[in-house]
């Protein structure tokens, strides 16, 4: 039997007006629930979550991208969806789900993934043992098969596709938002990467290298003293000694005496010179003067790793964040086991993330500089202690390199071709990833997408360097500011951010207030004459930006 065109347009009539109909009165919780028979996505499960406190009700959808991707998507009622997509970054090697719920609140519709592992299982870097998938997974695949998991079931519950797309990151979150710059530049009208940890094997490299010239001779250069000889550091008075040094040397190199060192790189502060009256006369270790062993290690911080040629392989420490080295590196008691070591991010990286054939399993007690690797284990066993600096620019990290470094300049797809925009920050006192590397990648990409125009980069993309502030964010410094509205209204209304205004709070009572100004500008006070060292007179309308 045929059907007259008459019938086909009542049926498709009828079909929408149903269509309609039923989205009107299906509940919240059903629409939500439905998203688990999409056919193209495999969906664990799908709800509505009540509101709690400040966070509003939403659908939450859980899924699975094979062969380890979990992932999640917290999807705002219809009603409070502002049509944006938010990916939330990760931090260290991440293996976990983050909930973005003051995203979520604010109307954005916000995914995240566990990177491809589960660090309760695989704790640190041990998800890349012998586990290429799984090191591609985090280098790079996670986050942009999230990106369109998320979009798609964005589209699906909103029967609408997100009008702008953003990502929020730093640390490992502002290396995976230059990898999407540079891989997948479709993705994101916006991205935030902050304080990117991109030059990924150098880093961590680097942060083994310094581990070793802390544990080297017995623990000869170590920054933290035993002070009453039962063989445990218990004493960090030279590391604060030595950062009031620093800062009384180029505290005022801005001509604001705040604690607070406005650019480290104009700080000519050098060691042999600056500690001279704080030597101990016979080499011995106290926590009142400094071993000819300790002042070498602060140059080893300072200067950052090198070669047997002398090439420099990964920047040093900014002058102004000594007081962050001992959280991540430096041995003392109030760092846990042993003798006091806290590994850090960088403990058992180039066991199983830096070459292409995984050396061995850690030693049972990564903080015992004595113990012989077990070779003929049933897993062999190898030791941060053996690490050669060397094996970095000798090429065998470049498998790996090529996973989850994010350091191609080439930025045009993503910057001129898409018209995106990118907003890179740091803090000046970070002691984890180099500010020094990120404004060499900045130039880098200045160079190669934009032939060096300073104005053409401006349209596109802007880093702002935070003076005191540590690794994403604490620190001495103005370190607390909203980092996405910005990038929005760059994207939609196309308001580049001349300056961003951060703050500082002790006991959560704001006590310094400054602008962040996009490089190579510089906050310079403007307020009351001969004020400028007068707390009340540290707030935003105070300063301008200014080469």
């Amino acid at each position: 039997m045929k059907t007259s065109f008459l019938s086909l347009l009542t049926l498709s009539v009828f079909a929408t007006a149903a269509s309609s109909a039923y989205s009107q009165t299906t509940s919240e919780s059903d629409a939500c629930a439905a998203l688990t028979q999409i056919p193209s996505l495999t969906i664990l499960s799908a709800a509505i979550k009540p509101a709690q406190d400040a966070v509003p009700a939403y659908c939450y959808a859980r899924g699975l991208i094979a062969p380890g991707i979990h992932y999640h998507v917290q999807l705002p009622l219809p009603s409070n969806w502002n049509s944006r997509f938010l990916q939330w970054g990760d931090g260290g090697k991440d293996g976990d789900l983050d909930f973005a719920d003051h995203r979520l609140a604010q109307g954005y519709a916000v995914a995240n993934s566990n990177t491809g592992h589960d660090n309760a299982v695989e704790p640190g870097s041990q998800f890349g043992f012998n586990n290429r998938q799984s090191e591609i997974d985090f280098g790079y695949r996670a986050v942009h098969s999230t990106v369109m998991a998320g979009k798609a079931l964005a589209q699906q519950y909103y029967r609408s596709a997100p009008s702008y797309s953003y990502f929020e990151g730093c640390s490992t979150g502002g290396r995976q938002g230059l990898m999407e710059a540079q891989r997948y530049p479709g993705d994101f009208d916006g991205i935030v990467a902050g304080a990117p940890v991109n030059y990924y094997q150098a880093m961590n490299a680097a942060g083994v290298w310094w581990l070793q010239r802390l544990f080297k001779d017995n623990f000869a250069g170590n920054l933290a003293v035993d002070t009453d000889g039962d063989g445990s550091f218990d004493s960090l008075r030279l590391l604060d000694t030595l950062h009031t040094r620093v800062i009384e040397k180029c505290d005022n190199n801005d001509g604001i005496e705040d604690g607070v060192i406005n650019n480290p790189l104009q700080c000519s502060f050098e060691p042999e010179k600056d500690l001279a009256d704080l030597m101990c006369g016979a080499d011995a270790a106290t926590d009142r003067c400094f071993t000819n062993a300790q002042v070498q290690t602060i140059n080893d911080f300072y200067s950052g790793p090198s070669d047997s040629d002398g090439n420099n392989l990964y920047p040093g420490k900014a002058l102004g964040s000594e007081l962050s080295w001992s959280s991540l590196y430096i041995p003392h008691a109030g760092n846990g086991n042993g003798p006091g070591m806290l590994m850090g991010p960088a403990g058992d990286h180039v066991n199983y993330l830096f070459y292409e054939n995984d050396p061995g399993v850690v030693i049972p007690d990564m903080t015992r500089p004595l113990h012989v690797p077990g070779r003929n284990a049933a897993l062999p066993e190898f030791s941060w202690l053996e690490f050669d600096i060397n094996d970095l620019s000798a090429g065998k990290a470049s498998t790996m390199q090529s996973i989850m470094d994010a350091t191609d300049p080439d930025l045009s797809r993503f910057l001129l071709d898409h018209n995106g925009k990118l907003l890179l920050y740091h803090g000046w006192n970070d002691a984890l990833s180099s500010p020094a590397a990120t404004l060499q990648y900045f130039n880098a990409m200045l160079d190669a997408t934009f032939a060096n125009d300073q104005a053409a980069a401006m349209q596109h993309t802007r880093l702002f360097f935070a003076p005191g502030m540590g690794h994403c964010s604490g620190g001495e410094g103005p370190n607390t500011w909203d980092k996405l509205p910005a990038l929005v209204d760059w994207v939609e209304n196309a308001k580049a951010p001349d300056s961003i205004v951060a703050t500082h709070s002790t006991q959560g009572v704001v006590d310094n207030e400054r602008l962040l100004c996009p490089h190579p500008q510089r906050a310079v006070y403007i307020g009351p004459a001969g004020g400028e060292n007068e707390t009340s007179n540290w707030l935003a309308e105070n300063f301008s930006c200014r080469e």
